[in-house]
C-alpha cells in the first residue's frame, strides 16, 4: 500500500521509484539502543522492506529515558531488545519483515550478519563491535553508516567502501582504554540520539534510493547543547589505511576466545564463550532453580544469587551484573553456567 508514504514519494529525492527501492531493500542494523531504536524507528516508517535487528541487551528501566521502541512493559519483564524491538515494529508497519537476532556482533558472525544487507546501520555501542563491522563491509563492499552519540554530542559518516573513506582511514586504531567518554563518566542527554540517529538514517536512505551524490562526504559533528555542528570534508580512501587499501581485516580476524565486555553504564560484564550456544534454556532453569531466584522466558534464563544477576542468552552469552571486574564476571558465568 504506497499510500503510506505519500508524503515520502511527493519529496523530488525519493519519489515513486526510490520508494519501491526502498521496499525492495533490506538493511542490518546493529545494536537497538538509544541510536538504534530511532534508526529502526525511521526505516521502518519509510518502508525499508527487510529490517534485520541485531542486539546483544536486554530493556532495562534506565534504558526508558532515550530509547523510544520500549516502554515500561519492556522493562519489567527484561525483554531482549531486538525482540521487543520487533514487536512495536510491527504494530507501526506490518507490510515490512523484521527479523529480531539476539546475539553480540563479533568476528565470528560479523559477515554473516552483514553479507546479504543492502546498507548496515551502526548502533554499537562500543568501538570493538565498530571495527569488526568495517572490516566485514569493506570486505563484502556493504556500505555502512557510522554513527555514535555522548553526552550532548555526536558524529556521522557514511562509509561506502571503494569510494569514500572507511572508519580506519579516519581512525586508525581504537581509542586506548580511558581514552574517551563513556555514559559513565559524561552520561546521555535524551533528545540527542534521536537528532544524530535522523541523520544517520537520512544517509541510508540516500543510499537506498540511489542518491549518491547527495550522500554527506564527510564527517559531521553535532552537540546540541551548545549549539555546534562542524563537518569536517573527507575525500576518497587513504592510500596507505590496512582496511580498505592493504585489505587486511585485523579485527574481523581476531582469534576466537571468550570475551569479557563492561558495559557502559550498567555495573555489569557481558561474557561471551568461545564455544557457547545454542543452549536449552528449559534445562538450565531447571538446573538453577536450587541455587537461587530464577526467572526464564524463550529468550533467556535470569538467576539471581547473592548480590549478583547473571541473565543467560541462549546463544551461551550471560550478562552478570552487580559487578564491573570481568574476573568476577566470570568466575560466576563458571560456576552456574559453566566453562
Amino acid at each position: 500500500m504506497m499510500d503510506r508514504y505519500s508524503r515520502q514519494i511527493i519529496f523530488p529525492g525519493v519519489g515513486e521509484e526510490g520508494q519501491r527501492r526502498l521496499l525492495g531493500s533490506r538493511v542490518t542494523l546493529i545494536g537497538c539502543g538509544a541510536l538504534g531504536t530511532v534508526l529502526a524507528n525511521s526505516l521502518a516508517r519509510a518502508g525499508v522492506g527487510e529490517l534485520r535487528i541485531v542486539d546483544r541487551d536486554y530493556v532495562e528501566w534506565s534504558n526508558l529515558q532515550r530509547q523510544v521502541l520500549f516502554d515500561e512493559q519492556d522493562a519489567r519483564e527484561g525483554r531482549p531488545k531486538a525482540v521487543a524491538a520487533a514487536a512495536k515494529l510491527a504494530q507501526i508497519n506490518s507490510e515490512i519483515r523484521v527479523e529480531p537476532i539476539v546475539e553480540d556482533v563479533g568476528p565470528d558472525n560479523a559477515e554473516r550478519l552483514v553479507r546479504d544487507a543492502d546498507v548496515v546501520l551502526d548502533g554499537a555501542d562500543n568501538f570493538e563491535t565498530r571495527y569488526v563491522v568495517n572490516d566485514a563491509c569493506v570486505k563484502l563492499g556493504r556500505p555502512w553508516v557510522y554513527a555514535a552519540a555522548i553526552a550532548s554530542y555526536g558524529v556521522v559518516m557514511p562509509i561506502v567502501p571503494g569510494d569514500t573513506p572507511c572508519l580506519r582511514c579516519v581512525f586508525v586504531q581504537p581509542p586506548p582504554a580511558g581514552g574517551v567518554d563513556t555514559c559513565d563518566t559524561a552520561g546521555v542527554l535524551g533528545p540527542l540520539p534521536g537528532v544524530i540517529a535522523s541523520f544517520a538514517a537520512t544517509e541510508a536512505i540516500k543510499l537506498l534510493v540511489g542518491a549518491r551524490e547527495q550522500l554527506s562526504r564527510g564527517l559531521l559533528w553535532i552537540d546540541v547543547w551548545y549549539n555546534s555542528v562542524q563537518r569536517t570534508p573527507l575525500g576518497g580512501p587513504v592510500a596507505d589505511c590496512p582496511t580498505c587499501q592493504q585489505r587486511r581485516f585485523e579485527f574481523l580476524e581476531a582469534p576466537a576466545g571468550s570475551r569479557a565486555a563492561t558495559l557502559c553504564g550498567r555495573d555489569a560484564v557481558q561474557i561471551r564463550p568461545p564455544n557457547g550456544g545454542p543452549l536449552q534454556l528449559e534445562a538450565l532453569a531447571a538446573r538453577l532453580a536450587p541455587v537461587g531466584q530464577v526467572r526464564a522466558n524463550e529468550h533467556l534464563v535470569r538467576l539471581a544469587i547473592d548480590r549478583y544477576e547473571l541473565t543467560i542468552f541462549r546463544d551461551g552469552r550471560a550478562i552478570v551484573k552487580g559487578t564491573n571486574d570481568p574476573a568476577v564476571a566470570r568466575s560466576l558465568y563458571a560456576r552456574y553456567v559453566g566453562t
